[in-house]
């Protein structure tokens, strides 16, 4: 890990010390890194393997997230004061269908997922991926942030569609339909094959930008995960609350926009804006349709008209 600041901490190091001697010895001498960077710097150097480092902080941080956002969906589940807020009110997932899930998304992450984020970093590296201190300023983040939700959005909606088509919908997709009515723990829970295709614009995007742009950090990689996995989870929780984003952000698909897609299981191929299928005439559900025959009865009147 490139750093000048930390120069003089690595020369007080042996490869006994404990994480917490290092972060010790971290704080000692670069007094002006914020106490997450001096964490972040003290992981790597106790580590001694930058790809290691990564790898385990990348696969822990992934599972820590998605089941730890997970678990309120399930507990939400449980109460039925939360009913009145259900998208498909009368089915509700059983504990055993929840659990089950659970364990198959699991065993996903542990034999799919684990090869992929193992080799995240020296593939990321290459292309001018930085992981030293300090970070970088919240601003380009949250730039970063909003060009990679936009970059997987499309990835998301072509391949999604794409998975429709009747040979491929039957071979990789059918297995994440399985649930009519969509809980949290099924954001993930798909064939191995879409967990890797559609998990390219998840990943891939960061990867192509930083290898046009060669200016990306690895904490803005870990900040855009956890947001997408948040997006992800909530919209198959099957909940739509007044608070939830869509109704804010009028472009934002959310739990009902992706609900309506399990439920009729063709439209609404967006992860997470809806300008892919409004232009493209591809919005499942009743106003959608109606739209659509609006639209065909006024052509029909128009041409009769001629």
């Amino acid at each position: 890990m490139a750093s000048a600041v930390l120069n003089a901490t690595v020369a007080g190091l042996s490869s006994t010390d404990t994480y917490f001697t290092v972060l010790e010895e971290v704080s000692k001498y670069n007094v002006q890194l914020s106490y997450p960077e001096k964490l972040w710097a003290a992981w790597y150097l106790w580590m001694q393997n930058d790809v290691l480092a990564t790898g385990l902080m990348s696969f822990f941080m992934h599972e820590i997230v998605y089941f730890g956002r997970s678990l309120p969906w399930m507990i939400i589940d449980a109460l039925p004061m939360f009913n009145k807020y259900k998208i498909q009110k009368e089915k509700r997932p059983t504990w055993r269908e929840q659990f089950e899930c659970a364990g198959l998304v699991l065993l996903s992450h542990c034999t799919v997922e684990l090869p992929q984020i193992w080799l995240f970093h020296p593939i990321a590296t290459y292309f001018g991926l930085d992981y030293g201190v300090p970070f970088p300023p919240l601003w380009k983040m949250a730039l970063h942030i909003c060009i990679f939700f936009v970059m997987e959005d499309a990835w998301h909606y072509w391949n999604h569609r794409a998975l429709h088509y009747g040979p491929l919908y039957k071979a990789i997709h059918k297995i994440h339909h399985t649930y009519s009515a969509p809980f949290g723990l099924t954001a993930e829970y798909a064939s191995p094959i879409e967990v890797m295709l559609l998990g390219i614009g998840t990943v891939g995007s960061p990867i192509l930008w930083v290898s046009i742009t060669k200016d990306l950090h690895l904490a803005t990689m870990y900040v855009w995960i956890v947001l997408r996995l948040f997006q992800a989870i909530d919209a198959h929780s099957g909940y739509d609350f007044p608070f939830s984003l869509r109704h804010f952000l009028p472009f934002w698909c959310g739990a009902e926009h992706h609900d309506l897609h399990h439920e009729r299981f063709i439209g609404n191929y967006a992860s997470s804006f809806r300008w892919w299928d409004y232009c493209l005439d591809t919005e499942a559900g009743e106003e959608a349709a109606k739209a659509r025959r609006e639209k065909k009865l006024a052509a029909i009147k128009a041409k009769k008209a001629q």
